[in-house]
């Protein structure tokens, strides 16, 4: 089993950053793909960012390539997600994930296997 917990949400401005963090407890997540999701009122759960295992590979949703930067310390059993130009459209809940299978798939929800409780990010002037 792997517990995550979400921090570094909070409200922001319009072009403003933030960085949030999962830190993972139990097993480690040293050969899990990691993942960041977020959920808008009202919306479905939608892909942001993706990290192999090793670090070497990355993927992001095209809303937010170019802005946002997910990276991880296996040593620490964390995971980042660095959010830059924070615009309205950003505003949800984001969680973390883990998926122990291989070969991963990044992209859907539902391969993922642990999951946060959620930090909330509001984007707002």
């Amino acid at each position: 089993q792997v517990q995550l917990v979400e921090s570094g949400g909070g409200l922001v401005q319009p072009g403003g950053s933030l960085t949030l963090s999962c830190a993972a407890s139990g097993r480690s997540i040293g050969t899990y793909t990691m993942g960041w999701f977020r959920q808008a009122p009202g919306k479905e759960r939608e892909f942001v960012a993706a990290i192999s295992y090793d670090g070497d590979t990355t993927h992001y949703a095209d809303s937010v390539k170019g802005r946002f930067t997910i990276t991880r310390d296996n040593a620490k059993k964390t995971v980042y997600l660095h959010a830059n130009s924070l615009q309205p459209d950003d505003t949800a809940v984001y969680l973390c994930a883990a998926d122990s299978d291989w070969p991963p798939s990044y992209y859907y929800a539902w391969q993922y296997d642990f999951w946060g409780q959620g930090t909330q990010v509001t984007v707002s002037s």
